[in-house]
This record gives structure tokens, sequence and C-alpha cells, in this order.
């Protein structure tokens, strides 16, 4: 676990780094020829800023930042203190034979966090990640300040993840706004992260973030490993990350859970989960996960239990009537009529009596109509994009129906099938689900409910295979867990989760205290 702990000095003292490879130009002790140096390798930039400060007479210092990405207050700060220390007569006065940047670290900094610089590779690094960085005249080592900032987005409703009870905040594009928002609500030591750069070019902060006495150290080793693999110019979202680490590539099914809530994913680490958050998104990555975990939102646990559990047999029903219901009437009106009443057999043919087209084509046409308007709809701007979703679906349909080119009862089965794609809570599920019901529509076509089947078996054997990060995608059901049945499909009481999931094996396996059940308090006897 020493991989995820860094070592530090309170107060601003400088970091101890692990020792690593020094690569790149170490800095040059003229100041003019790392000047010179820094110019020719950012192509000399306007927004790359150069401040000239002079301290105890004949000590000249050279401050280089990047406007823009760094905060003008910390710099003013760091330059004030400078100024200041030719005014401090209680300091002592620097000579030759002492280090100039020991006694810059030691004394004059009022700085939060400092390290050394000492290559042009790192010099680079520490400026484009916000840095502030002091080079001094006569000296090959320099010191990078702690100063990132620019205009950030503040902390506001997540628009993904909406729920009626429960908190407002959600993850912003700033990596170390999203851990301050997860450190916020997990106020223990035990909170480890370690951030790595990934991307070539871009040199994205991703920061892997686990619970030391929780989590599988197995888990996190992977997790680090696969990170580590990455060998890519540039990291520009977490879906680039999900893409590389996921186990299974060609699948619809994601593996790997994104949230933009950090209540939802500090409750995964305290189940014994990590999390992967990447500079420059406000979605964070929870592994592993499983299909029943898709199918739960973070407002499950602040609702009344019995509640929960009707939701969650709500979308579970919803699940597999949004993948299923066009091709089990595709299947009913083609090659199983028999299977109708016949009050209701009549009432279908009569409305199918003018429709050109057999079921499957009337089917794959509303369907692909329905994804041009939800795509529309999306991609618009927000103020008309809602309008025309509606009245396109409504004007469309209404006027297939009267042309003749539609049944009436197809609409309501497309329209009832879109409602129920909408209650499935993860997003990536419910693309997987759209795309799935197309094959189920043709499927039926072919060979009606045998068809069906087919296709269910099909599915079954390949969630069955599926993997994330080594814990089976259909758990607890496949294998069959019976200790975690208590928040799958149904919703025990708070004090009855005691147990964290077994399939993640967790170090400390239990949550919270056997006899936590509520009692009425004993009437005394009279």
């Amino acid at each position: 676990m020493g991989l995820f702990r860094k070592r530090k000095r309170q107060g601003g003292k400088i970091q101890e780094k692990q020792a690593v490879e020094q690569e790149g130009d170490s800095l040059s002790s003229q100041l003019d020829g790392n000047i010179k140096k820094i110019k020719e390798l950012t192509g000399n930039t306007d927004d790359v800023m150069y401040r000239s400060v002079t301290i105890r007479g004949n000590y000249r210092l050279l401050l280089v930042y990047i406007e823009g990405i760094s905060e003008v207050d910390r710099i003013n700060t760091v330059i004030n203190t400078l100024l200041q220390s030719n005014e401090n007569e209680d300091l002592p006065v620097l000579n030759e034979n002492e280090n100039l940047i020991n006694s810059l670290e030691e004394r004059l900094l009022a700085i939060s966090r400092c390290s050394y610089v000492e290559n042009t590779d790192d010099l680079l690094t520490e400026l484009l990640s916000g840095n502030t960085v002091i080079i001094a005249d006569g000296f090959t080592r320099a010191i990078s300040c702690n100063t990132p900032g620019g205009k950030r987005r503040a902390v506001e409703e997540p628009s993904t993840e909406t729920v009626i009870r429960g908190p407002k905040d959600g993850f912003t594009e700033d990596i170390r706004t999203n851990i301050s928002l997860i450190r916020d609500r997990i106020k223990t030591p035990d909170l480890w992260y370690k951030i790595k750069k990934v991307g070539k070019q871009t040199q994205t902060d991703v920061a892997v973030m686990y619970i030391n006495n929780i989590a599988d150290r197995r888990l996190v080793k992977e997790v680090v490993e696969r990170l580590e693999s990455i060998e890519t110019d540039s990291i520009l979202e977490s879906n680039y990350i999900e893409e590389f680490i996921q186990d299974e590539t060609y699948t619809l099914f994601p593996q790997i859970q994104n949230k933009e809530r950090p209540d939802a994913v500090a409750a995964a680490l305290l189940e014994g989960r990590v999390a992967i958050i990447v500079n420059g998104t406000p979605f964070a990555l929870i592994a592993p996960v499983t299909l029943a975990m898709l199918m739960q939102t973070a407002e499950d646990y602040y609702q009344r239990p019995l509640f929960v559990t009707f939701l969650r047999l709500l979308r579970t029903f919803s699940f597999f009537v949004a993948m299923l219901l066009p091709g089990v009437y595709i299947a009913i009106t083609t090659h199983h009529q028999e299977m109708l009443p016949t009050v209701l057999l009549f009432s279908l043919a009569a409305q199918r009596e003018g429709v050109p087209f057999p079921a499957i084509v009337e089917a794959l046409l509303m369907e692909v109509t329905f994804e041009i308007l939800r795509e529309a709809g999306v991609r618009m701007p927000k103020a008309i994009g809602a309008s025309i979703s509606i009245v396109g679906a409504l004007v469309l349909g209404q006027a297939a129906v009267e042309a003749g080119v539609v049944s009436a009862v197809m609409v309501i089965i497309v329209s009832f099938t879109a409602i129920t794609n909408f209650i499935i809570p993860t997003y990536n599920l419910s693309v997987a689900v759209r795309l799935l019901r197309f094959a189920f529509m043709i499927l039926s076509a072919a060979f009606g409910f045998l068809g069906i089947l087919a296709g269910l078996l099909i599915l079954l054997i390949h969630l069955a295979g599926l993997r994330s990060f080594g814990v089976p995608y259909l758990t607890p059901m496949a294998p069959f867990i019976l200790s975690e049945q208590k928040d799958t499909f149904f919703r025990f009481p708070l004090w009855a989760l005691n147990a964290r999931p077994e399939s993640l094996n967790p170090e400390n396996k239990r949550r919270m205290s056997a006899n936590m059940k509520p009692s009425p308090p004993k009437k005394e006897s009279s």
C-alpha cells in the first residue's frame, strides 16, 4: 500500500518524492539559459508569464507560470512573501555558503505545498498543472509552488441524476474539488488516493481512491496496474479510461459505472469498491459493478424500504418491457395469432387492414423514427429541444396513423416501450436495452416466441460470462449469494444491511453492529 501513500511534511515543507529515474535536461545554473530553454519548449507563447524578483539585494529570482490556469491570488501571495523578506530584519542574512533554495523553502515561502524541480520535463509538467515555478540565478534546482486555479464551474446539482430527497451537490470538472466533495462525506484517514498522470500529451490527472481497511488489496492493485498499462496521447474524459481498463470490449453492457453524485461514490467506497476520478469531467468511475447495481439509485437509501422495493421491482419489470415488448407484439401478430382473444384479434386486424407493411417493418419504422426524434432533442438547444421532440412525436405519430402507414396499436406499443426505457436509472444500460430491442424484434419476426427465447438464452449466457474486475456480472444471482439478496431486488431496512457485499471480498466485512434493530422502550410496571 506504500504506492498509495505520499509522504509529506506539513506547513509548506517539501514533499519527499519516491526516487524515480530523471528524464529530460537538467536545469541550467544560468537564469537566462533557463528562460531561453522554457521559451523554446513552449513555443514562446504569450500565456507563459515571467516575473523577476530580487531579494536581499543580490539574489535574482524568476517566477514562471501560465496565465489562465494558475490562481492569481496565490501567485501574489508568493510574490508578496518574497518581497517582504527584504524588509524582515528578523530573518538571517543569506550568505554564499547557504543553499538559497533550502532557505526559501524553510523561511520565506508561505505556501501550503511545494516540491523540488530539477529538470525541464518536471518543470513543464508543473507549469502545465497550473503551478508556479521559482528559479534562482546560480542554482540548478527550482521550487514549484501549488497555485492551480483559473475559472472553475461551481458545485451544482447533477443534471443526469436528480433526486427528490438527498444531497443536491454534484461533481465538477476539477479533480481537487471532486476529491474534497468525497472527503467531506468520509472523514477518515483511511480514505487513500493516488493521483497519476495518464496521456502523453494531455498529462491528465487520474485519481484512484479507496478506503484502505475496507477495499480488497488485490482489487486496488489490479485497478492501478490497468491504469499504468495505458499508453495513449490523450485522456479527455472518463470514458477513455473506462474503455482501456474494462474486462470485455465487445459487449453492450457497461462493466464500470459512471456517477455524477459524490454521495453515490462515497457509498460505493464504503462497500469496498474503488473510485476513479478523472480531471476535466464531472463523472467518476466505480469498479467493480454488477447488473443489479446498475438498476439502483442513490435515492434508494433515502426513502422507506417498502417503497424502494416497489420501485426496484418496477424497474426490473420496465427493463424487460423496454427490451421485449415490440418483439412480443410482432411474434403474436405474425406467428401466434391463436394466443389472442377473438375480440382483440378482430380489433387488431381491423386496425391493420389498411397498413401496407408487415408488423416488423412497421415496428422498425416507428422505432427508428423515435430514436431520431430522441437524438434530435438531445442535440438541439435546450430552449427548443423538448418542444421539438414532443411536437414531432405527436404530429408524426398522428399523421402516420391517419395516413395508414402504421397502426394505432403500434404507436401505443412504441410509446409505452420508450417510457419504460426512461425508468432504467443508468444511461449506459438503457442504451444497451435500446439496441437489444432491435435484435429481439428481428428474432421474433423470423422465429416467433422461439426466437425470443433463443435470444434470451444467448443474452443470459453472455451476461453470465461477463466480469467486472473479476466479479461476475450477475452477482448476487449467479453465483447466488443469500446474504446479498437483502439489497438486490428488495431493499431491507438499513439496520438489516449490516454486512458488506461478500462478492467484493472486503477486509472489513461488517459495517455496523448486529443489534441495530430499533425497539420501543419498555413500559415500567406500575
